[in-house]
């Protein structure tokens, strides 16, 4: 069981022999569905030896909701046979496509936010639910381009497909920071438009601040102004799994604890306010 005031962290070969000897703070672990689909040796004795002790989360970089492409049926059926055997707590992945026409970027791409757009993605994902038999849990992807044909605002977008499609929302604060210093929106407006009760997850994660934009490299501590928004975020939606990522220029182990402490800190202190 994972419950909404667990703090966890991406699961990283990097941080392995510290989780599994004990030495690592984390609640519970994401882990990139891709990683272990198909594979077996030691990644996977690494992933049951993890999951015995842990709560575990799959989080996939490749289902491509929003492609044109029609949905890769044997890749699911690989995502269903390792939900079947790790049993994760929840099933995450992008509002993203990530190519078309038989071609993979290896990038989260956005999306047009238009109706015919969330007509199609809202089919799709509940195609996938029914086929995994299981909420979908959707994360907001950080952009650094628009499209001529939006309607809708990024957050009008995520509010609709949730309640259209029944799944879950995986808010990802970094990305919202990011897209909102790239596309000049309000940040904090996004936060409060989305339905509380649909939010899963937040992401906490850093990112490089090239002054003109901002790029999501989740390669550096969390800044000031994410950690500010990640309190609203808690205070908009209440206590939620949160989740540090952390994909590059890998620190020790330690310094990841301390930012989940920080975390924890910051929630704790905002949910006391609430309720004092």
């Amino acid at each position: 069981m994972l419950e909404h005031t667990a703090f966890g962290l991406g699961l990283r070969r990097e941080y392995l022999a510290d989780i599994r000897a004990g030495r690592c703070r984390a609640q519970w672990f994401e882990v990139i569905t891709e990683n272990f689909l198909d594979c077996g040796g030691t990644p996977r004795a690494n992933l049951h030896a993890i999951r015995a002790d842990y709560p575990l989360v799959l989080h996939g970089v490749s289902m491509s909701i929003g492609s044109v492409d029609p949905l890769d049926w044997a890749y699911l059926n690989s995502v269903a046979e390792l939900c079947a055997e790790i049993e994760p707590a929840w099933i995450s992945d992008h509002l993203c496509w990530t190519g078309c026409a038989g071609l993979n970027t290896h990038d989260l791409l956005p999306l047009p936010y238009s109706e015919e757009a969330l007509t199609h993605v809202t089919e799709r994902v509940c195609q996938v639910q029914d086929f995994l038999k299981r909420q979908l849990v959707i994360e907001n992807v950080s952009s650094y381009l628009t499209y001529a044909c939006s309607i809708l605002d990024e957050w009008e977008f995520l509010r609709e497909l949730a309640a259209r499609a029944d799944c879950r929302l995986l808010l990802d604060v970094n990305n919202v920071y990011v897209s909102a210093r790239n596309h000049d929106f309000d940040a904090y407006r996004y936060i409060e438009a989305i339905p509380a009760a649909r939010v899963q997850q937040f992401h906490l994660a850093g990112h490089h601040d090239y002054g003109t934009h901002i790029v999501d490299t989740h390669d550096s501590p969390i800044c000031a102004e994410v950690w500010a928004l990640y309190r609203h975020a808690i205070g908009h939606c209440g206590m939620r799994a949160t989740l540090l990522e952390r994909d590059d220029n890998f620190p020790p182990l330690s310094e990841l604890d301390a930012e989940l402490d920080r975390a924890r800190a910051e929630a704790t202190r905002v949910i006391c306010a609430r309720t004092a």
